[in-house]
């Protein structure tokens, strides 16, 4: 038996999305993406035919309710993806010391300044590392425009327009989660494997580290810049202010804003939130209390602190960045001289921006510094280029070896409908799943990964490093 259903769900000024349920036999195969591309593939096999066909039945009835329809497929045209609308003027203001300055080759969104690196990622799907210094160490290519690279302790991770989320800790890039494909991501962040996604609609998702829902829950708002995760929980940004939900999505307290919140970052206690009124909002996350204010001169793209809030720092849509005292006392504000800061990040007194013509830019944020700057006295910026450095892809292919070596084996095993991985090495507890990339699943493979090490949570494993399949 062999049967098709292909539905679109296409709006006036929303998604346009496809959604193809194909059965042959024992299995079904699911195709679904942005009409007019080819979309991403997953299929899985049933103990008979009819339990496929039930199973697809239950998808295409879901996709229904939410609004898909039949539909012929090229009838609909390809359409250009959203993005985010930027007016961004020069700033006025003066310099900053910059010490250095990467061209990326377009708009970047993506930054994340760990221990030993820095990464950016742009609307090209190029995501670089680089030295603090500014010495390019590699680049990934990804299917579309990076939206955001999240740390989650000792991993990293890429959000993409084409409704993936990437593990950028090996060699090449894998599939870590894949959004429902009627999500159109704005933002999102992840705490311990579960992942938290803010929509074009104001709405916040969260799927755990199997990438299965949990929870979804309207804001009342619309435009979600801002989702960050933590061990208490979820804080969304939305255009009503930030709200924030408890792990398993009871709403735990709403904050009204001074504008629509457009970007957001949080501390150990506390939560910040910048808006389109030029306000960093900063409020406790226990119960919500607003505990400071810092007042910008334009709306605030990002936003940023040193460690525990001592200081604020903000950038705004004229190309102009801010540092606040704790108390909302402004102590300066400078001009970037490479557009404006669509995403920023403190560290060792260096101000790290990503900006609306591409650059990663490392300022010297010191106090001398900065005094320095305001009489005119610059430190000689050094600008930097990709060069030749090669771009490694986004691959489902694996390494085969004949024999695991060092590393700890583990093993797909199709469950329930799924594919889901288990440590099968010795010293590990096998009845717990393995978080693991998504598109190199295959029931009965075994493969060896370099670690695997336990959750935050103490309930499942997460693999780390380099992976290769065992012939």
């Amino acid at each position: 038996m062999s049967a098709t259903t292909y539905l679109e769900l296409s709006e006036t000024d929303g998604a346009h999305k496809f959604y193809e349920v194909r059965v042959e036999g024992t299995e079904v195969t699911i195709t679904y993406g942005r009409i007019g591309e080819q979309g991403q593939v997953r299929t899985a096999s049933f103990a008979d035919a009819a339990k496929a066909v039930k199973a697809a039945e239950k998808k295409i009835g879901e996709k229904v309710r939410k609004g898909y329809a039949p539909a012929v497929r090229g009838v609909r045209q390809r359409r250009a993806v959203s993005r985010r609308q930027i007016v961004s003027t020069r700033s006025t203001a003066t310099q900053a010391p910059v010490l250095w300055r990467f061209a990326s080759g377009a708009p970047a969104f993506g930054i994340f300044i760990g221990e030993d690196h820095a990464w950016v990622g742009n609307e090209n799907g190029d995501v670089y590392t680089l030295t603090h210094d500014g010495v390019v160490t590699g680049r990934f290519g990804l299917p579309d425009a990076v939206k955001c690279i999240v740390a989650d302790d000792f991993w990293i991770y890429a959000g993409c327009d084409d409704g993936q989320v990437y593990d950028l800790g090996a060699k090449v890039p894998r599939v870590a989660y894949e959004i429902a494909n009627d999500v159109d991501i704005y933002w999102l962040d992840i705490h311990d494997g579960v992942l938290g996604v803010s929509d074009r609609e104001g709405a916040v998702t969260v799927v755990d580290h199997e990438d299965e829902f949990q929870w979804a829950r309207p804001s009342g708002g619309d435009s979600g810049w801002m989702v960050r995760c933590s061990a208490e929980g979820v804080f969304h940004g939305h255009s009503r202010g930030v709200t924030h939900y408890a792990s398993r999505g009871d709403r735990v307290w709403h904050a009204e804003t001074d504008g629509a919140v457009l970007f957001g970052w949080q501390e150990r206690a506390e939560v910040f939130a910048g808006t389109s009124r030029g306000w960093v909002h900063r409020f406790a996350k226990s119960d919500g209390r607003a505990v400071g204010a810092y007042r910008c001169d334009a709306a605030v793209f990002s936003c940023a602190t040193s460690p525990d809030g001592e200081f604020v720092f903000a950038g705004d849509n004229q190309s102009s960045i801010y540092c606040f005292a704790a108390d909302g006392t402004r102590l300066w504000k400078l001009g970037t001289g490479c557009g404006s800061a669509f995403s920023m990040q403190y560290r060792d007194e260096r101000l790290y921006l990503v900006t609306t013509d591409g650059s990663l830019a490392c300022v010297d944020a010191s106090p001398t510094a900065v005094h320095a700057a305001e009489q005119g006295q610059l430190p000689p910026r050094q600008d930097i280029k990709a060069g030749t450095v090669a771009r490694v892809e986004a691959t489902a292919e694996v390494e085969v070896v004949t024999a695991p070596g060092d590393g700890v084996v583990v093993e797909c095993v199709q469950e329930s409908g799924r594919v889901r991985v288990h440590v099968v090495s010795e010293g590990y507890n096998q009845a717990w799943g393995v978080q693991f990339p998504k598109h190199i699943r295959v029931p009965g493979a075994r493969y060896v990964v370099s670690e695997v090490l336990t959750s935050a949570s103490g309930s499942f494993y997460r693999a780390r490093g380099e992976i290769k399949r065992i012939r």
